[in-house]
């Protein structure tokens, strides 16, 4: 009898300790699944505007290229990567800092991305955006597809058009129905007027509807701005005038220098006081993080 109780109790004691060792197997592997599907990707982009509609979908890439001239992540944005790695300038990456990165995708702007895709492959998968085609909401779309984030663009787009509905709104109190506009960039060398094309033209004349001064449309619409001289301000006849003067000493004087003028201060929409000063950036960046942040100063400047 004793025989047999101490063997029942050994089988029974296998029983238990098989049962442990199955149970903790599954959580082992249940926390190794937990890991791989919670693993974030891990995005390295070489573009500016497809960071901030990154940005925009509540991602931040582990790495970014940053603007050229200020040597850093676009001031809108920066707060938002301080723990994106910097990648250099977009006509020259830094390809060890990418390397370094082990990236899991790169998302490359096919503009200056050029022929050098294949080096970028190497490195990780690789995404070529043509922003040359479509809106920057198609571009959202197009990313919010790839990370599974569509029905946040979805959202992001729809909050933009209800914000922008308001805006219009507020401008059309301010300047009326039928006002006619331009936008206008003011360097140290040179005076530069927008065309319809983006990044100031589509915001302007696509969202806002406001109607383009005389001769806008004129403008080559393949390329952003032309350079013009202050003698012809006069003939664009426009109601209101959004200026953006860039950060620089000289750029700065040169406004002051051109308000100064009799020219100027001759003109249609300085006497009935519709100059707006507005920024580079967001106003300059065309996407959709830069779009949303324009469309918040425009809310402001035009509620006051």
């Amino acid at each position: 009898m004793k025989k047999k109780l101490t063997i029942l109790f050994s089988i029974l004691l296998l029983l238990v300790l098989s049962a442990c060792g199955q149970t903790a197997s599954n959580e082992a592997k249940s926390t190794s699944e937990g890991k791989s599907d919670n693993k974030e990707t891990k995005i390295a982009s070489l573009s500016i505007h497809l960071t901030n509609d990154l940005l925009a979908l509540g991602i931040k890439p582990v790495g970014s290229v940053i603007g050229g001239d200020l040597k850093d992540f676009l001031p809108h944005v920066k707060d938002q990567l301080k723990d994106t790695k910097k990648l250099g300038p977009v006509k020259d990456p830094d390809m060890e800092a990418l390397i370094e990165l082990h990236p899991s995708v790169i998302y490359l702007d096919e503009e200056f991305a050029g022929q050098d895709v294949s080096k970028y492959e190497k490195i990780a998968p690789t995404e070529v955006f043509d922003l040359n085609e479509g809106t920057w909401r198609d571009h959202l779309r197009a990313i919010g597809k790839l990370v599974d984030h569509e029905p946040q663009a979805e959202q992001f787009i729809k909050d933009y058009e209800k914000q922008t509905q308001e805006v219009k709104t507020l401008i059309k109190n301010k300047l009326g129905e039928d006002s006619k506009v331009m936008a206008i960039r003011v360097t140290a060398k040179e005076l530069r007027v927008f065309s319809t094309k983006r990044p100031m033209g589509p915001i302007l004349f696509e969202d806002l509807g406001l109607k383009p001064a005389k001769g806008i449309e004129e403008l080559d619409s393949n390329q952003p701005y032309e350079v013009i001289s202050q003698e012809i301000l006069p003939d664009f006849d426009a109601d209101a005038i959004f200026v953006v003067v860039n950060s620089d000493d000289e750029a700065q004087t040169a406004f002051k220098q051109l308000e100064e003028s009799p020219l100027w201060k001759g003109l249609k929409a300085v006497k009935d006081n519709h100059v707006y000063v507005i920024s580079d950036q967001p106003w300059l960046d065309y996407s959709a993080l830069g779009n949303k942040m324009a469309m918040d100063q425009a809310k402001e400047i035009f509620s006051k």
